[in-house]
């Protein structure tokens, strides 16, 4: 982990959430991306909430 969690704009889908868990956690990101289908399957709109959530309170990396 490299301490601070910080969106991932530039390698972004949608927010940059994923991306920037990717860098904050040494994980690829397919593997991120999928982990987050996975919760959203199993978790309804809870998941899709706190990735909203996450993306809107968290940094950029600039």
């Amino acid at each position: 982990m490299n301490g601070r969690f910080l969106l991932n704009r530039s390698r972004a889908k949608v927010m940059g959430v994923a991306a920037g868990l990717a860098d904050w956690t040494g994980v690829d990101v397919l593997f991120i991306r999928l982990g987050l289908i996975v919760a959203t399957l199993v978790t309804g709109p809870v998941a899709i909430l706190l990735y909203i959530l996450t993306g809107w309170l968290a940094t950029d990396d600039r």
